[in-house]
């Protein structure tokens, strides 16, 4: 499908309301014509005449032509403007649900800012199209087809004295519209930078200021702002060429007119009352010729939106859900077999193997970068498998639906993000119609409830964007209740307890151990204590599971998970590094 094509899918939902403002603009423009050819009659048979009894007929149906032809415009602009309204809600909704389907590549790959632009700057430029566009340009070329067939009417040589503009105003508007739309699309990218750099500092603003680097953001954004502006200025120079050669074309009629016209008055080949005709059509001649510069950029505009949205819109994630995929309640049991994940020619993870049943908690340690995060990214299929299997319950999860496989895991995230609502809002994200008391109850096995309390509202408390207000650990705690309160069959915490004291850490894991359904837990952490009691410890490093096993075989086998203990704890009684000892 090509982003024509796209766009009218769009306007098949409104077409009857589209076909009848240009319905009514048909209208308005065959009326456009009296006014004109009773002027000359006036002329001819009133005042050079002197039949003074048509005048007050002729006054009043000129009077009535301009009513009506208001009445009219007002409704077929109400109508236009509300099919744009409509056209621009259905496709904001369409490209915004399209977004929400996209993976985690695509993501990676976009800038908030470009995705932002899409949908306000470029949504808005095809709103204007349709609002306003449309029915101008089909009313500009009617009343230059109307007129000059009017003129026609009055004196074929006359018209056709005037036909020889067309030649240079066609070639003009060819040349305008092949220039406009190079020049549009550098205006677009320069649009979306310019977005994407503004979201970017006013998200990290703290990070600026922390860092003194106000001048530094200063000088890259007049670098930004400087770039738009001149895309603005090259675009605006394509039409301050072309629109004074449409406005010389459009005076050339009235030099026409003036000088043959008024030739053919003086030698009586037409009357005085069919030059005033003549020189009431002009006008109709003259506005769209005028006009023509104008609306070939709108159309430029509009077209670059069109492509720019459906260029972000018909890219396809690569991770979807199969037509007949698999729904089912989980029970947590999972297996990674002969996995391994490539991403940008760079091997990520390689030759995963672990089985898990359902019920055991696992805990996943190694350096930075060593592929923890992406074995779980995998299990909730964010990315899909190079090669090798994860497999839930027995089933490959590229066999399950996606959404089912998501629903039945819950997840704090590395990087945790709140949304600009409620705690008790953001906490109940995965269950928006739980009751409080559940909502509590997560909080309290999260360690969230008593500073929650502390605050003056409470639950009711508005957090600011991305959780601002709170501690680092607060925050984690609330992500960790937000994950708790789904009552999933998977629990997935990655280094969600790294902003917390120990205690708090000790207190959280005691309440995951009372979850009351058997729930696999997978911890991702730096700190040994967070995951000392796992059923099973995996411990990655270059992408690879170098060890696996519980607390005491890594222990005894005296490798990276020794060591790691030793540095963190020193030398500590043997008695006490035992899971019984403690």
């Amino acid at each position: 499908m090509t982003p024509m094509k796209w766009f009218f899918s769009f306007m098949k939902k409104y077409r009857k309301m589209i076909i009848l403002g240009l319905f009514l603009t048909v209208l308005i423009t065959v009326l456009n014509i009296v006014n004109p050819y009773i002027s000359g009659i006036i002329v001819d048979d009133v005042i050079r005449g002197g039949n003074y009894d048509i005048l007050l007929p002729a006054i009043g149906c000129m009077l009535a032509v301009i009513v009506v032809r208001g009445i009219m415009r007002f409704f077929y602009q109400f109508v236009f403007e509300t099919a744009s309204q409509g056209i621009l809600y259905d496709m904001r909704d369409k490209v915004y649900r399209k977004l929400l389907q996209e993976d985690f590549n695509f993501y990676n790959k976009k800038r908030t800012g470009d995705l932002m632009s899409r949908q306000t700057g470029d949504m808005d430029a095809i709103r204007h199209f349709v609002a306003f566009v449309i029915y101008f340009t089909c009313e500009n070329v009617l009343i230059f087809i109307f007129a000059l067939t009017m003129v026609f009417t009055v004196n074929v040589k006359l018209a056709l004295c005037m036909l020889v503009v067309l030649p240079f105003t066609a070639f003009t508007t060819f040349r305008q519209a092949k220039e406009v739309k190079p020049a549009f699309q550098r205006n677009r990218n320069c649009f979306s930078s310019l977005n994407a750099f503004v979201q970017e500092n006013v998200s990290g603003n703290r990070v600026v200021r922390a860092f003194s680097k106000e001048d530094f953001e200063i000088e890259k954004f007049n670098k930004e702002n400087d770039s738009y502006r001149a895309a603005q200025v090259a675009a605006s120079r394509v039409w301050m060429r072309f629109v004074p050669i449409f406005e010389v074309l459009a005076y050339a009629l009235n030099v026409i007119l003036m000088i043959y016209g008024g030739y053919m008055v003086i030698h009586n080949e037409i009357s005085l009352g069919k030059l005033v005709t003549v020189n009431g059509y002009l006008w109709m001649l003259n506005n769209p010729l005028r006009m023509a510069g104008w609306l070939v950029n709108d159309i430029g505009n509009f077209i670059t939106s069109v492509e720019k949205i459906y260029a972000t819109y018909s890219e396809e994630p690569n991770v979807r859900t199969p037509d007949r995929g698999l729904v089912k309640k989980l029970r947590g049991e999972v297996e990674f077999s002969n996995v391994s994940y490539r991403a940008d020619d760079e091997d990520i993870v390689m030759d995963i193997n672990f089985k898990v049943k359902p019920g055991q908690t696992v805990g996943i340690i190694g350096s930075t970068g060593s592929g923890k995060s992406t074995i779980m990214n995998l299990l909730c299929r964010f990315y899909d498998t190079t090669s090798g299997q994860v497999l839930v319950d027995g089933t490959d999860v590229r066999d399950m639906d996606l959404y089912n496989l998501r629903d039945n895991i819950g997840m704090a995230m590395q990087d945790v993000f709140l949304f600009s609502d409620t705690i008790e809002g953001n906490i109940a994200y995965g269950r928006p119609d739980c009751s409080f008391e559940e909502v509590k109850k997560a909080a309290i096995m999260a360690d969230a409830n008593h500073f929650i309390m502390a605050m003056p509202d409470g639950y009711d408390t508005i957090v600011g964007e991305r959780g601002v207000g709170l501690s680092g650990g607060q925050k984690q705690r609330i992500s960790l209740a937000r994950a708790l309160l789904k009552d999933p069959s998977i629990l997935i915490l990655d280094d969600t307890t790294s902003a917390v004291d120990m205690e708090t850490e000790s207190y959280i894991q005691k309440q995951l151990k009372t979850i009351e359904k058997d729930c696999t837990i997978f911890i991702i952490a730096y700190r040994i204590s967070s995951i000392k009691d796992a059923d099973l410890i995996l411990v990655m490093d270059g992408g690879h599971i170098i060890e696996q096993g519980t607390h005491e075989e890594l222990m005894a086998n005296g490798g990276y998970y020794a060591t790691a203990f030793h540095n963190q704890y020193g030398e500590i009684p043997e008695e006490i590094t035992q899971k019984g000892g403690r």
